[in-house]
């Protein structure tokens, strides 16, 4: 089944298309907020989703995809409904952020990059949140947990599971 943008995507798409110059530089600068929309939407991009885009956006699909590849918060994969990715980088590692990421693998029996068998969560290391001020963060979907901490990550994690 090819995809398509529902209505509240369409309506977010607009808004989106209406700040872009209509023009080829304003139309393949649409492309990133269109897989952000597509994404949200389908919850990863996939071939459907980069050909959808590409005509969307009046632009070519290799276009669109060397966008989504360049982007890390785009998912070329599907994920589970909780996407949980923790920053590893130098200040989240010194404020325990390796631990955090062992911690939720083991609570929540996956390896990192894997997704748990009822689809619910997906543990990904990353890289840089941006937020070393705050160390440790984890980023689920896409709200930031900063100052995240084992009792608060388990805490969380059972609220998860509950919604």
């Amino acid at each position: 089944m090819a995809f398509a943008f529902n209505d509240v995507a369409l309506a977010e798409f607009a808004v989106w298309e209406k700040k872009f110059p209509n023009d080829e530089n304003g139309r393949r600068s649409l492309v990133i907020p269109a897989l952000w929309v597509s994404q949200k939407q389908n919850g990863w991009i996939s071939k459907e989703v980069v050909e959808y885009v590409a005509e969307k956006t009046g632009t070519k699909p290799l276009h669109v995809w060397g966008v989504a590849t360049f982007y890390t918060m785009f998912q070329k994969e599907p994920v589970g409904e909780h996407l949980l990715q923790f920053c590893t980088n130098i200040s989240c590692s010194l404020h325990g952020g390796e631990q955090l990421l062992e911690h939720a693998c083991k609570k929540l029996g996956i390896e990192q990059g894997q997704t748990t068998p009822d689809k619910k969560f997906t543990v990904m290391e990353v890289e840089c949140l941006g937020a070393c001020g705050t160390a440790p963060v984890v980023q689920v979907d896409d709200t930031y947990h900063e100052g995240m901490t084992i009792d608060r990550l388990d805490q969380l994690i059972e609220q998860l599971k509950k919604d």
